[in-house]
């Protein structure tokens, strides 16, 4: 588990940004020989995005899970190859030609082989539209079977939350598919719903965050929480999510930064910041 915060940090609770509070500390000297590292890995948040022509700016608490990735771990360090397979809704897909190639799966291959060089990185999508939990978790058997994953990310919820499935059942959904994976040798990534200012009173998306979040808990994984990421984008200006409907290049540089949040989170539980022995 990661090194808890400070007692400074934990008193400072207004909203900054991950690269900002890293410095901090390296600053301070608080995380000693590991603040190198740390706050290497911070930088790639915010170096070269090929859509965004503004910072990924995303808060360090959302990006601090807390659970390691030990399966990515060892599959870098003793086969410098790395396979991630993306279970997902229409979410996790973009419309148009360059749809494939822009949408954030595809983003995050092309981020992990740039910054793990020597590293074979391969991203699988798996995405598919009007998918609930349930129906995700059932298949995650044939997901380990045809694709071998180090690393599974999970995105789920919104079709959940539409329908207005029970949570409970959406709970025992997740904790299904989260067990199968485990059992089957896979490190997991849960991601939430996307945030849109437009549906955001329609759809009751809380108590399913908040049972992705239990269950991350309670089976020691990491959750990229996109649906307060992206409402932090909204609420700082960061993004104009009213328009991000009718503006694919929006939608590109929006899942472009998802993309980037991601690969801070992995690269930081999975301890390969280019200073590590697994990375090289």
């Amino acid at each position: 588990m990661k090194t808890p915060m400070t007692a400074c940090e934990a008193v400072d609770a207004r909203p900054i940004s991950a690269f900002t509070r890293v410095f901090r500390r390296a600053m301070a000297g608080h995380d000693g020989m590991r603040l190198i590292p740390a706050f290497a890995a911070a930088l790639y948040l915010f170096a070269g995005a090929a859509f965004a022509t503004e910072p990924c700016d995303i808060p360090a608490s959302l990006l601090s899970g807390g659970w390691d990735l030990k399966h990515v771990t060892e599959a870098v360090a003793k086969d410098k190859r790395l396979t991630i397979a993306v279970v997902g809704t229409g979410s996790s897909l973009l419309a148009g030609p360059d749809g494939p190639r822009s949408a954030y799966p595809a983003r995050l291959e092309a981020v992990l082989r740039q910054k793990l060089p020597a590293v074979d990185v391969r991203v699988v999508s798996l995405a598919r539209s009007r998918m609930t939990a349930e129906d995700l978790a059932r298949g995650m058997d044939k997901v380990l079977t045809d694709e071998k994953p180090d690393l599974v990310i999970w995105q789920t919820g919104t079709l959940d939350a539409i329908r207005r499935i029970d949570p409970e059942e959406f709970r025992a959904a997740l904790d299904e598919g989260v067990t199968t994976l485990h059992k089957g040798g896979a490190d997991v990534i849960l991601m939430n719903m996307q945030y849109s200012p437009r549906t955001d009173i329609m759809v009751p998306l809380g108590p399913y965050a908040d049972n992705m979040r239990v269950v991350a808990q309670q089976h020691e994984i990491p959750l990229f929480d996109r649906l307060a990421v992206m409402r932090n984008w909204s609420d700082t200006g960061a993004f104009d999510l009213y328009a991000a409907g009718k503006d694919n290049v929006l939608a590109q540089r929006v899942h472009d930064c998802i993309a980037r949040g991601i690969a801070f989170m992995i690269i930081d539980a999975a301890h390969l910041h280019p200073e590590s022995k697994a990375a090289q």
